[in-house]
């Protein structure tokens, strides 16, 4: 159900980004190159996916929804190639390939990135079907996530904490905001785009700050104990690059319990919800039993 469900919206999201960011024959096709490298690289998709299923579970119809999840999705790769940088975390594999950088240079890929970012915005603001002040909520939302109170500034705590010893209030707030942001936006998004009730949207709030923290907790749990070959890029590089991880805070045993103990409260606050709920609900599991 969660194999088909996934591959279903993530064909749908391809063929999307295929279309919102086509090939570029003009000047200059090559930024048009590199944005098309790493955003049609693979990957789990899982925050447009993420979206489709919020609104599906308040009674909507998810797919429709695909401007506003690609710019999430876009909004996502940007991160990525931006994170890869030598300035960054000098990585040389994402998904399988070599990083963007390694292929178009440093600068190409600093422009890719902010090629993705503002066009994600542009294409969100394009969703049809949608009443404006409800779009314009949405994708306010987004930026506020994505910003420097959001991702942005998760990014700039995980960058200053290297090589530091910090505590876990500080490296709570770091994947709230690096990692769990950007869920929070796509769940609440999906939601609101269906016009869900406020018991809902709230409920699906309360579901997305767990699964974020599932997320970033096996997350960590896989640079340790992950295979590099299905991970798509080196495990070892939080050690590597002096980071703090839960796995570092804690140990591997006890961040593996308190990932548990996160996917069971994202479970339960879903309890109000019917099997149109379903697939959040396999999303948890999913998340704690990944290997990439």
């Amino acid at each position: 159900m969660l194999r088909k469900y996934i591959q279903e919206k993530s064909a749908l999201i391809d063929l999307a980004l295929e279309e919102f960011i086509p090939e570029y024959n003009g000047y200059p096709a090559k930024v048009f190159e590199a944005m098309r490298y790493s955003l049609l690289a693979g990957g789990k998709r899982l925050r447009p996916v993420l979206l489709m299923a919020a609104a599906d579970a308040v009674g909507g119809q998810g797919a429709r929804y695909r401007h506003v999840a690609c710019g999430l999705e876009m909004i996502h790769t940007y991160s990525l190639i931006h994170d890869d940088l030598p300035s960054m975390d000098n990585d040389d594999y994402r998904r399988g390939k070599l990083t963007n950088h390694k292929v178009f240079g440093e600068a190409i890929a600093l422009l890719a990135g902010d090629g993705l970012l503002t066009a994600a915005f542009e294409i969100m603001l394009a969703q049809p079907e949608v009443a404006p002040a409800v779009l314009l909520q949405v994708v306010r939302e987004i930026a506020s996530s994505a910003g420097a109170t959001g991702m942005i500034g998760g990014q700039t705590v995980d960058l200053l904490s290297e090589g530091k010893m910090i505590d876990i209030a500080t490296l709570t707030y770091m994947h709230q905001a690096k990692t769990g942001a950007l869920f929070k936006a796509a769940l609440r998004a999906g939601a609101m785009l269906a016009n869900a009730q406020t018991w809902q949207v709230d409920a699906l709030t309360t579901y997305a700050e767990e699964f974020g923290l599932t997320f970033q907790i096996t997350d960590d749990i896989l640079d340790v104990t992950g295979d590099q070959a299905k991970i798509g890029k080196p495990i070892g590089s939080d050690e590597k690059n002096q980071k703090a991880t839960y796995v570092s805070l804690y140990s591997l045993a006890e961040a593996q319990s308190m990932a548990e103990a996160a996917g069971q409260r994202a479970l339960s606050a879903l309890d109000k919800f019917g099997p149109e709920a379903d697939i959040l609900r396999l999303m948890v599991r999913y998340v704690l039993t990944r290997e990439n």
